[in-house]
């Protein structure tokens, strides 16, 4: 159900080339074969369940712990047009665990989004003359920053957006970008490069968007593995989650593939939660360390269970309601499909 594959540059490279010598192509992968081996060692034995990895980060539940050690989320996006994108997020990052999720949106917004959820932390000061100001005093205090739900593309509210992630890049904050964020990644693709913190979650139109930026070429849709892996390589191995029929993701070095049973239903919002929920499962990955997720990148696992979650809400949902299904729906199944893939 789960598959888990691992790819390198050097594979990545020879997808173009065409090997007429079948002996050449046996030597090759014996030879990544025996690389990865080496390189791996006793951890691959771990890779058969990369559900565990993602167990392993997970901060048990005790009396033990304050509130906002497992999780202080912000979620920057929200104008008048668009007020449900920062809601999905910020509350699917309470559900699965966030101690306090803060929304920095648009005054317009703000009444309407805390109308939504008293659990919420609404900030009016994304289109304020010192927005960026305002949400930088509280960078700080915040675990993980999600860029991009109900953003818009008003020009002023992108500028502001673009000196946030500047300013949370300084801080080392891990840093989800989706939605709109994305649309100002594929205008000024330097804003991220290089920065290894971040973590891209485009759809198909917004991947393609990304790869004809960085690599000037229109995706092949014959080698979706090579694109995902070759536009994490060209964004300097920042994590890429390519959702669509299966979710891709890769550093740039691997690709996991998450085939989850989702449903047929693909409702608005259903990316928020994806967001939001990776920016909290992010933060843990990040905070356990190497040693919880055996050498891997604490992204790639975050992203896995991100994406598993997400199509374990979406399958739990359309089971009750159907083609009546919305986000709200999925929204209701956080905590037990979170049960269910983590905690059984």
């Amino acid at each position: 159900m789960w598959v888990w594959l691992l790819s390198t540059r050097l594979m990545s490279r020879c997808v173009k080339c065409q090997f007429v010598n079948p002996s050449v192509t046996l030597l090759l992968f014996e030879y990544l074969n025996r690389s990865f081996s080496l390189h791996r060692n006793h951890t691959l034995k771990d890779m058969e369940n990369i559900f565990q990895l993602v167990r392993n980060v997970i901060p048990p539940l005790t009396g033990k712990r304050h509130k906002g050690q497992d999780g202080r989320i912000g979620i920057v996006g929200g104008c008048r047009e668009y007020t449900g994108a920062p809601y999905f997020a910020a509350i699917t990052a309470l559900k699965v665990g966030a101690d306090l999720s803060h929304v920095f949106c648009t005054k317009d917004a703000a009444t309407v989004i805390k109308s939504y959820s008293p659990e919420l932390i609404v900030h009016p000061v994304l289109d304020s003359p010192n927005a960026v100001h305002e949400v930088d005093k509280w960078l700080p205090r915040l675990h993980s920053v999600v860029i991009g739900p109900g953003l818009g593309r008003d020009e002023a509210l992108l500028e502001n957006a673009k000196a946030i992630i500047e300013k949370s890049k300084l801080k080392g904050i891990p840093i989800i970008i989706d939605a709109d964020g994305l649309w100002l990644i594929s205008q000024q693709p330097s804003l991220i490069q290089g920065y290894q913190r971040a973590i891209l979650t485009p759809n198909y139109m917004e991947f393609s968007r990304l790869y004809e930026a960085m690599l000037r070429d229109p995706v092949d849709s014959s080698d979706h593995h090579g694109c995902v892996l070759r536009l994490s390589q060209a964004l300097g191995n920042l994590t890429v989650v390519q959702k669509g029929e299966r979710d891709l993701i890769s550093d740039g070095e691997k690709v996991l593939v998450c085939s989850h049973e989702g449903s047929s239903r693909r409702c608005g919002g259903q990316g928020d939660l994806l967001s939001g929920s990776l920016g909290v499962l992010a933060h843990w990955a990040f905070l356990a360390g190497a040693e919880k997720t055996n050498g891997q990148n604490p992204f790639l696992v975050a992203a896995f269970g991100a994406c598993s979650l997400t199509r374990q809400c979406n399958n739990q949902a359309f089971q009750k309601f159907g083609r009546s299904m919305t986000a709200s729906d999925m929204v209701s199944e956080v905590g037990t499909a979170f049960s269910k893939l983590f905690e059984t």
